[in-house]
């Protein structure tokens, strides 16, 4: 072996020892006989260095998992026969391999093993057994290899081919047969031998039984001797956790319903007269987290039998497996409120479906409606946050917990579905105590008796948020929290969270203001004073910003009255905070956007006339048009490229926060009829002169491009004038992505006024093509992805422009070309339907096709394109469909096919006979088409319904297929 490469697998070696060992991996791998000198330096223990050993593992892996199959017999046997004695070699060395080449190890015994056991190695387990014996160090391997085995033939995460898994059943199946008993055997045995002596063979052997019972006979392991022994590893404390977690499995494997009851019974005697279920007494939480799980597994194991057994109609066992639910109950709900949430998180499911059974019963037992009680309180008192919760800086804990109160949410849920009364009652009390006293009370208890209020908006669900109508009891218990809430003060409550939690809720039971109007003054305030927009946390004011814009959306009838004064008091969040004057703004730009959403809602939806409409529009947009201007100038300056680049951002934000006020507008409020066209054709020609400045020009077009999208839906045809200049800059030295961008404006414009913009469209037809040819002819690097990705998308959009001009009825745009340029996009969207393997794009010039064909096919239709049909349309759709590339197992391609057949029915009615004599006599015979193949099709072709053509051609490209 080349010493000097192997040097480089030292995780410390530099780069070029590194790189030269990863070559020479790679030539080992293509190497014919590498893996013999790998086998050879295993077997005779060659080297010392584990990299080494690692890497002749890893090179032996290959070998087996891909090029086994070209190794004659012997070959094979050698490598047997090197594993083997590698395993023998392990009993007698001093140290234990590290344990990184032990798992690397059993990856190999496992591949061949699933290569040889069905054929050449029938006696694998046997060998491997009469090699280790009892030998710890080997019992140690063995265990590894049953592992590595289970995760090739069970692991739910790797991803088999079909061949694969029909391999893995039958291998599962000859061991059930042949060797499973014996496993077994040999796992009791090593439990007895070593499980005072050493655990962690112990602990190993027991992950072995538990990831095995899912697919063995469980009678096997749920028997006296297996489980008295597991029982006895539970009160082992360095054995515990491996034993809750084995008997976990068991629990867990599918079996009749009366015998899973059965079994889950016993169990649950033995663990509750060993004291087990006394869980105030255990400080052990990593234990109690495996043990949660375990009762959690036998809580729902009991439910899907009392499922099964009431599905059968077996009413007598069903109320048995009913009784065995009832009495885990109270341990579950001791789990439950564990303060520990892992604890607490394992059992959440059996809580979920024990209600989901409730919700099925008739009539609920005083005793079943205390524990629905008992859940309620549980879940109200786990949902608190703690003392050590980090609202600014939430770190993975805080994640856990946040995913955590999710589930509680869903049990909450749950518990509204069995008793939304008991809820609403529970919440009611709960909320109220806390806030009479809220100034006294920790954040976290004030916190969550909102949050409980909030959860309640979802948890009894009404439509369209219609809480404060329909069921008097509901409608007035929900009225009288929420003018508690806004009434109480609680809104000054000094901690983030509180703050968040009442707007959130403000803001979810909007409707309550259109019930009760005299509370949206104050609410107003707090939005607007330190309580909201400019309370002291960022991220206060960040979420603020968005819940007033919906809060002022949402009630926009009832915002007459103070309109003016909220555009007063947000005037200094709308300010654009240009880069050099040092000044932290309290929002950043994308929470402005929201301020400025909101100030063009108030002014829109106002009562007032349309000139005080213009007015207020001006004077929320006219600073901003005027601090374009003086950063646009000073952009045209500015030497530094970081200074360009904050310049160019600040006015990408101008550009943007116009844009947005515009969203205000809909088809009963029109930018014409709140008389505000003026103001916006004024910022569209202030925006505009950024399109021609040479620096930064991917930000400042992409700004305006945007801009110019909202003024087409809200300017319509006013907006025509600016369109060609505004081109003509964007199609100036630009990139693929600049053009990819730019084609959709052309789109919009085509499809919205079509024949209004077609001397437009006719005069920039083909400089547009020009710039598109010109970058998609570009040479690029054969292997650079992004360039390649970035055509293939320009392709595509340059194909769906051609789609938009032929839909909208302008194809005269494309006829007025002149013959050369007309073949030219022609014979491209030909191009594109056969030669690139990029099924969307194949689907749109398919499209394209048939509307030519549709438009021009007939009698009457230019010059020559008639010919054009049968010498190329014709062909595209089957050479695009023939192709290796163009399969029909994904569901693009055969849209794409589905067009293509589309494409041949209109030829077919277009030319009428004479397209059927043509594939019959010419074209299908040239392609060696069967003559009564040929017939076939041309009946096909010729059925009226649409659909049955489509389906033929998809079986007749699946059988010419090689």
């Amino acid at each position: 072996m080349d010493e000097q490469a192997l040097l480089g697998l030292n995780p410390n070696a530099d780069s070029d020892f590194r790189q030269r060992a990863l070559a020479y991996f790679e030539q080992l791998k293509i190497s014919p006989d590498a893996w013999q000198v790998c086998a050879e330096a295993l077997a005779q223990r060659t080297y010392s260095d584990d990299h080494i050993k690692f890497f002749c593992f890893q090179v032996l892996e290959h070998q087996v998992k891909y090029k086994y199959s070209e190794l004659t017999t012997v070959q094979q046997q050698l490598i047997r026969e090197t594993l083997i004695s590698w395993l023998q070699a392990q009993m007698l060395h001093p140290q234990p391999e590290k344990t990184f080449i032990r798992n690397k190890a059993a990856q190999v015994f496992a591949l061949l093993f699933v290569t040889e056991y069905l054929t050449k190695w029938p006696k694998f387990f046997f060998d491997i057994l009469s090699v280790v014996g009892l030998n710890p160090r080997g019992v140690d391997l063995y265990l590894r290899i049953l592992m590595a085995i289970d995760s090739e033939l069970v692991d739910r995460d790797v991803v088999h081919t079909s061949e694969e898994a029909r391999r893995n059943t039958l291998i599962k199946d000859t061991m059930r047969e042949q060797c499973i008993p014996n496993l077994v055997e040999s796992w009791y045995q090593i439990l007895q031998n070593y499980q005072y002596s050493n655990s962690e063979v112990t602990c190993q052997c027991l992950e072995v039984v538990g990831a095995y019972v899912s697919w063995i006979d469980l009678s096997l392991i749920a028997n006296d001797r297996f489980i008295n022994m597991l029982l006895g590893h539970m009160s082992i404390e360095v054995l515990r956790e491996e034993a809750c977690d084995c008997l976990f499995e068991i629990v867990n494997k599918g079996m009749d319903p009366v015998d899973k009851m059965k079994l889950v019974e016993s169990l649950c005697q033995v663990l509750q007269s060993a004291g087990f279920f006394i869980i105030d007494q255990e400080e052990d939480v990593d234990f109690l987290a495996r043990f949660s799980k375990l009762v959690n597994g036998m809580g729902q194991s009991l439910i899907v039998s009392w499922t099964k057994l009431i599905k059968n109609g077996d009413i007598k066992n069903a109320q048995e497996a009913l009784q065995a639910i009832e009495t885990k109950v109270a341990l579950m709900l001791q789990l439950l409120i564990h303060e520990d949430d892992d604890i607490s998180s394992n059992i959440i499911g059996f809580c979920y479906d024990y209600l989901h059974i409730l919700k099925q019963l008739a009539v609920l037992s005083d005793q079943q409606k205390a524990n629905v009680e008992a859940i309620m309180l549980a879940v109200m008192k786990k949902l608190t946050y703690d003392e050590e919760y980090n609202f600014e800086n939430e770190g993975e804990d805080e994640a856990m917990f946040v995913e955590y109160r999710k589930q509680l949410k869903l049990l909450l849920d749950r518990l509204a579905q069995v008793s939304p009364e008991l809820l609403l009652a529970s919440v009611r009390r709960v909320f109220s105590s806390t806030l009479q006293n809220w100034q006294t009370t920790r954040f976290m208890e004030v916190e969550v008796a909102i949050r409980l209020l909030y959860m309640l908006a979802e948890a009894l669900p009404v439509s369209h948020g219609a809480h404060f109508s329909g069921d008097v009891s509901k409608a007035s218990a929900l009225q009288d929290m929420m003018r508690t809430l806004v009434t109480s003060g609680v809104s000054s409550y000094r901690h983030t969270s509180v703050t968040l939690e009442f707007f959130e809720t403000v803001v979810r039971y909007e409707k309550f203001f259109t019930v009760e109007p005299q509370h949206i003054p104050c609410v107003l305030m707090a939005f607007l004073d330190h309580r909201g927009l400019r309370h002291s946390s960022a991220k206060v004011r960040s979420r603020t910003a968005y819940l007033f814009s919906r809060f002022v959306k949402s009630l926009n009838k009832q915002m007459n009255p103070f309109i003016e004064d909220i555009l007063n008091r947000i005037q200094d969040l709308l300010e654009l905070s240009p880069p050099e004057n040092g000044y932290q703004s309290l929002l950043s730009s994308d929470d402005q956007l929201f301020i400025y959403e909101t100030a063009g809602v108030l002014i829109v939806n106002s009562e007032y006339p349309a000139e005080r409409k213009q007015a207020l529009m001006r004077n929320l947009l006219t600073p901003l048009m005027e601090k374009f201007k003086i950063l646009l100038e000073k952009l045209m300056l500015a030497q530094d490229e970081e200074r360009q680049a904050s310049l160019a951002d600040c006015l990408n934000h101008a550009v943007g926060f116009a844009s947005r006020t515009s969203k205000a507008f809909s088809n009963k409020q029109t930018v014409k009829q709140c008389g505000c066209s003026e103001v916006y054709l004024d910022c569209l020609q202030t925006f505009l002169p950024a399109l021609s400045c040479p620096l930064q020009k991917d930000i400042l077009r992409s700004g305006v491009r945007t801009f110019l999208h909202r003024m087409i839906i809200c300017l319509e045809e006013e907006v025509l004038p600016f369109i060609p200049s505004a081109s003509e800059h964007m199609l100036k030295d630009c990139e693929a992505k600049d053009l990819q961008e730019f084609i959709p404006l052309i789109n919009q414009i085509t499809a919205k006024f079509k024949i209004q913009v077609s001397p437009f469209l006719q005069q920039m037809f083909m400089p547009l093509l020009h710039a598109i040819f010109e970058v998609l002819l570009r040479p690029a690097e054969e292997n650079d992805q992004s360039a390649a990705l970035e055509k293939q998308m320009l392709r595509r959009s340059y194909f769906a422009f051609l789609q938009t001009v032929t839909g909208s009825g302008m194809s005269e745009v494309i006829a007025n070309q002149g013959v050369e340029n007309v073949e030219r996009v022609l014979v491209t969207v030909i191009q594109g339907a056969v030669e690139y393997p990029d099924p969307i794009a194949q689907k749109t010039c398919f499209i394209i096709l048939s509307k030519l064909v549709e438009l021009w096919g007939g009698k009457d239709g230019p010059v020559g394109f008639a010919d054009f049909v049968y010498k190329h349309i014709v062909p595209a759709c089957f050479l695009a469909p023939l192709k290796q590339s163009f399969d029909l197992a994904d569901a693009q391609t055969v849209l794409a096919l589905s067009e293509c057949a589309v494409t041949l029915k209109t030829i077919h009615l277009k030319r009428g006979p004479e397209c059927v004599q043509y594939l019959q006599q010419e074209y299908l015979p040239s392609l060696q088409v069967a003559p009564e193949i040929i017939q076939e099709f041309c009946q096909a072709l010729q059925q009226p319904d649409a659909k049955v053509f489509k389906n033929y051609l998809k079986v007749f490209f699946q059988r010419a297929r090689p």
